[in-house]
């Protein structure tokens, strides 16, 4: 190498640093349990939830039909592990709330949108999971657990809209979430019964009726017996 001239040096890869044994074996049962409840919503949308069986999960997520049940108990298990989905975004919603300052109309409208994104895709997920709540005591009790928790999450946030005067004060919080929930939870199923591609418009006609409803209560202008 001639005077003044610079060697570049190649960037070097540097390996990450290795998981350890119990990392990667929770990682990997994490991605296999992933892989067969997104193949197994896939399957219900196309074949039909009473249709798909647990082979044909298990082919389409190219795991043993084993080792379905190291992580379902059943079929039917496949719908409490949806209603998490559903609860871990009641639960994000509660934080984003907290820190975010939109006005809480449009915040729950956006929020009905992300509620119905994955029910949108499969009419008969929402009658599947219907029919488990009916049919499976077991499925019932742990969906009853789930929607304590949901409830509780749209509960405080109920609440955090009528600490800021967006939410009537008259009714409670807690019911307030119950409407809510039964509202919107009510559109679906009967959404489902059609399976078209009307679900928004339902959403939205049913958001701007019930909006009416948990809007601040004005003394002067509201209906006698309702101030």
């Amino acid at each position: 190498m001639g005077i003044g001239q610079v060697t570049i040096i190649p960037p070097i890869d540097i390996p990450p640093e290795p998981l350890a044994p119990s990392d990667r074996r929770q990682r990997r049962s994490a991605d296999i349990r992933e892989r067969l409840f997104r193949a197994a919503l896939t399957l219900f949308a196309q074949k039909g939830f009473t249709e798909t069986t647990v082979e044909d999960i298990t082919n389409a997520a190219d795991v043993g039909k084993g080792t379905f049940f190291n992580y379902f108990p059943s079929k039917d298990h496949i719908l409490i592990a949806f209603s998490e989905i559903q609860i871990g975004k009641l639960q994000a919603a509660v934080l984003e709330a907290r820190q975010a300052r939109e006005p809480m109309d449009k915040f729950l409208r956006a929020l009905s949108k992300k509620m119905v994104v994955e029910p949108g895709r499969s009419p008969d997920v929402m009658r599947a999971l219907l029919l488990a709540n009916l049919s499976s005591s077991s499925v019932r009790e742990v969906m009853r657990q789930r929607s304590v928790k949901g409830h509780a999450a749209l509960s405080e946030l109920m609440q955090l809209g009528q600490d800021r005067g967006e939410l009537r004060r008259d009714v409670p919080a807690a019911d307030l979430a119950h409407v809510f929930r039964q509202t919107l939870f009510g559109t679906i199923l009967v959404w489902s019964v059609f399976g078209d591609a009307s679900l928004p418009d339902r959403v939205e006609t049913a958001l701007n009726v019930i909006w009416t409803g948990i809007a601040p209560r004005d003394p002067v202008t509201a209906a006698p017996g309702q101030s």
